[in-house]
């Protein structure tokens, strides 16, 4: 693997026999597997130096001048700015917060206190009791 665009130098070197070397800026940040003919390479922890286009190379071993080249990768890394969530965000969510907490409970504390007062009101007691039986219907009915 090769940068190529700004200045030309080797990043990762894998042999046939499995042999590798990898460039010193990138020790800790590149990972490889190769299965057969395929190799995948893994960068990781990007910086905006890395940008840069990325061709794998192939050199001929009995031909060692000879190089063959694929066409490239291009990577542009660009920084992001990270945004701070500002002051009345916060206060907008604890707002929310507590008037999900508290309607609830005092929805609970009215109704309780609805109830509590049905139960503790003195009932009036009834002063006159009629018989509303059949035999005393009988003599009231109109023939």
């Amino acid at each position: 693997l090769l940068k190529t665009h700004t200045q030309r130098e080797p990043v990762l070197y894998v042999s046939s026999e499995n042999a590798s070397k990898i460039h010193p800026t990138f020790v800790n940040r590149l990972e490889y597997s190769k299965e057969g003919k395929k190799i995948v390479i893994t960068l990781h922890n990007l910086q905006k130096t890395d940008s840069d286009i990325y061709v794998c190379a192939g050199i001929v071993k009995k031909l060692p001048f000879l190089q063959v080249n694929g066409s490239g990768t291009m990577m542009l890394i660009r920084e992001m700015e990270q945004k701070n969530c500002s002051d009345q965000s916060w206060l907008i969510y604890g707002l929310v917060i507590v008037t999900v907490i508290l309607f609830p409970a005092l929805t609970c504390c009215t109704l309780y206190h609805v109830n509590m007062k049905k139960y503790l009101q003195k009932r009036k007691k009834n002063a006159v009791y009629e018989d509303m039986s059949y035999s005393s219907r009988r003599n009231t009915l109109v023939r």
